[in-house]
């Protein structure tokens, strides 16, 4: 879960990584009375998920409350990048005598915790890395002895940080650590991480990702969830405890097994090209119980996607055998009713394959249509999207 700059910026300041005094705003008034609250000039930030708030007039300064409360009203409503601005967040502007780069992420590649660090801020990392890939250290972090004081002198010498930094700046990246580790984040960024006039080190911007898997045991977690901002589809299949993820496509997929569900999305979307172009419309991955109220569970969700003109139900039965799959399938259809008005396409294998097959014809639902092999349930799941568009 992507965190807002102000949810990152509470995060770090409770593991006591020094940020600037400030306040998310939803109103201009709110945003004028933080701004009094601060007594200087502030910087309001549109608060959105995504980047180049900055060319998009989301990122303005502000002298006054007054202006504080004129620039929150310009900003809030503003459409970045498809993001709708809800929040501002209003914080002390301040003046900056260098910007360096640092982040802590998972490096699932390696299998292993990567910090990464440059003396050089405030750019965009990843156009760093590629023209300039020496201004970037990556020095690997050990899981079990973590990052302590020496550890992190060792990681922002490599990132070239100025020697008399290195002193400050390393206590902060201490209680990233801390931030990193505790909150069960995968990524934790602070872009810039700035020296004021003084001398002081501050995180000036964030990026915090929260690992979802965690969410058992960080009860805190749900209250940064944005359920304004969260696609209804989702939120639906999240409270059926449904893996479920929208995509922009026109055939809904129900399968058991991400992988099984990652190689139907990729077949589908090649059927797709001969079919006018029509695309996966979601990951579904109903796992190994396929009961008839799971995937009831996960018709509704999918049969209520407008965008979704055609179903592919591809499932290979193991523990779950395929004539418990089928009776779950036509169950489901009794139970939606009405409700299921998209044609579905079948495609099962494995345990016991020949008695579900035999269920879902015996069943002979107007909707259904079983195909023996993935690659054709694709092509038939690809040609009824196409011709219900």
């Amino acid at each position: 879960m992507d965190l807002y700059e102000y949810q990152a910026r509470d995060l770090f300041a409770a593991h006591g990584v020094p940020v600037l005094p400030g306040a998310v705003a939803n109103t201009p008034e709110e945003a004028k009375a933080t701004a009094e609250k601060i007594g200087n000039q502030v910087v309001i930030k549109a608060q959105v998920k995504t980047g180049g708030r900055g060319k998009a007039g989301g990122v303005k300064l502000a002298q006054t409350p007054d202006e504080a409360a004129e620039k929150a009203e310009a900003i809030l409503g503003l459409d970045i990048k498809g993001h709708i601005t809800r929040r501002v967040l209003v914080a002390e502007a301040s003046d900056i005598a260098e910007e360096y780069y640092f982040s802590f992420l998972l490096d699932r590649a390696n299998r292993t915790f990567l910090a990464m660090a440059s003396a050089e801020g405030g750019v965009e990392i990843e156009q760093l890395a590629v023209e300039r890939p020496e201004a970037l250290a990556k020095i690997p972090v050990d899981a079990i002895t973590g990052v302590d004081k020496a550890k992190a002198v060792e990681i922002l010498t490599a990132g070239k940080f100025p020697e008399k930094v290195i002193d400050e700046a390393a206590d902060v990246v201490v209680k990233l650590w801390e931030t990193f580790v505790s909150e069960d984040a995968t990524l934790v960024e602070v872009n810039p991480l700035v020296r004021d006039p003084q001398d002081k080190i501050i995180a000036l911007d964030g990026k915090v990702t929260l690992d979802e898997n965690a969410s058992f045991r960080q009860p805190g977690h749900e209250a940064l969830v944005d359920k304004d901002a969260e696609n209804p589809l989702e939120a639906k299949a999240k409270a059926k405890d449904l893996n479920y993820v929208k995509l922009d496509g026109e055939v809904g997929i129900i399968g058991n097994g991400a992988g099984l569900v990652m190689s139907t999305l990729d077949v589908v979307a090649y059927a797709g090209e001969k079919h006018g172009g029509v695309k996966p419309a979601n990951f579904l991955d109903i796992g190994g119980g396929a009961s008839a109220e799971v995937m009831a569970a996960g018709l509704d969700v999918i049969l209520n996607d407008t965008d979704v003109k055609s179903v592919f139900v591809n499932v290979f039965g193991g523990i779950t055998a395929c004539d418990a799959v089928a009776n779950g399938i036509v169950e489901a259809l009794k139970i939606l009713g009405d409700e299921a008005t998209k044609p579905l396409v079948v495609r099962l294998d494995g345990n016991n394959v020949v008695e579900g097959r035999q269920i879902l014809a015996d069943a002979n639902h107007p909707l259904v249509t079983v195909v023996d092999t993935m690659d054709n349930a694709a092509d038939k799941a690809a040609e009824l999207a196409a011709a219900g568009a």
